[in-house]
């Protein structure tokens, strides 16, 4: 079994994975870019342990792996970067894990207090030897707009109006009644992007929402605002986003998601002084690996043992909430 982008060598040791007999783990530190390297290092391996969607695996990539028989990834939303209908065709079963939601919501609010004081460019001071270099400004008596009154949006927007910001919402379907229940207001698309002092981004990657942020909404946005997407890349669109940052036609922006992970060297968003980057960590914590190597043992032994469970199909890509979704649902921190 390989262990694909396993980027802190967490995999070996999360388990007891000796315990399963004649089982040979391999870990992988670093990432593979092309299809052709991918299926290259997979050549040989029956199962495939992967986090989160760091590697996708398309039906040319599925197809070239003919001894490949299970896919243990983890997370719940997986159906953008596994091609599972092909999976079903192949006889490939692909099992899957919970995940916590809060850990992504505290590193959005953090990312907007973090633009908003200035907090890189006055640590670097404090680091070089320096002191206070220029003057935040404070979250409360703004408004933060909601792209997504779901699983993350509704506790972002809960925490930050304990913090006194005015929340504002929009998603496709979201009527005035729903967001006033969580104490939001539901306003058109076009409202919340020119009102919004931090704009927040909590939808789902499908077809509808691909550059769900064009140049149109930038445009309408402050000069003094930020945006924040712990979400998915593809929702905005990049290089209006670059070119948005690079004019100073928006405050900044604080991302944890990228179109190409890990992200290059030499991309911009590593040099932009406005732009407050952080490599995917959202939803990793020890809690979530814990989550994530538990459940893909219990999934690999259940496999083996001839009773596959937390499967994943063509037809039912998403799993259903389990015990420790439940409990985020009911925890104070989400009021879902």
């Amino acid at each position: 079994m390989a262990i694909l982008d396993d980027y802190q060598n967490y995999g070996p040791t999360a388990v007891a994975w000796e315990a399963i007999e004649g089982l040979d783990v391999v870990s992988f530190g670093d990432h593979v870019y092309t299809e052709t390297d991918l299926i290259h290092r997979l050549q040989g391996f029956d199962a495939v342990l992967r986090i989160r969607e760091r590697t996708e695996f398309s039906v040319e990539v599925l197809a070239a792996l003919p001894q490949l028989r299970l896919v243990l990834c983890t997370g719940m939303r997986n159906a953008r970067s596994i091609d599972l209908a092909a999976c079903d065709r192949l006889g490939i079963t692909v099992c899957a894990t919970d995940a916590l939601h809060q850990t992504t919501v505290e590193l959005t609010v953090w990312l907007m207090i973090a633009l908003m004081r200035g907090l890189p460019r006055e640590c670097a001071s404090l680091r070089a030897g320096g002191w206070q270099v220029g003057v935040g400004r404070s979250l409360g008596g703004k408004t933060l707009g909601v792209v997504g009154l779901g699983n993350m949006g509704i506790p972002v927007a809960k925490i930050c109006k304990i913090m006194g910001m005015d929340v504002i919402a929009w998603s496709p379907n979201l009527t005035q009644e729903r967001a006033a229940e969580h104490g939001v207001r539901a306003v058109s698309k076009e409202e919340l992007f020119a009102q919004a002092d931090v704009v927040t981004l909590h939808m789902p990657h499908i077809n509808a929402t691909e550059h769900l942020v064009s140049a149109a909404e930038l445009a309408l946005m402050k000069p003094t605002a930020f945006i924040v997407n712990t979400a998915r890349p593809k929702l905005i669109d990049q290089e209006a986003l670059l070119d948005a940052l690079q004019s100073g036609r928006i405050a900044g922006l604080g991302a944890d998601v990228f179109d190409i992970e890990p992200l290059p060297r030499d991309h911009p968003f590593r040099l932009l002084p406005n732009v407050l980057a952080t490599p995917h960590i959202g939803f990793v914590v020890e809690e979530n690996y814990r989550i994530f190597y538990e459940t893909s043992f219990e999934n690999l032994k259940a496999y083996l043992a001839g009773k596959p469970q937390n499967r994943i199909t063509g037809e039912r890509p998403f799993l259903p909430d389990s015990q420790v979704a439940k409990q985020m649902h009911s925890s104070k921190l989400s009021v879902a």
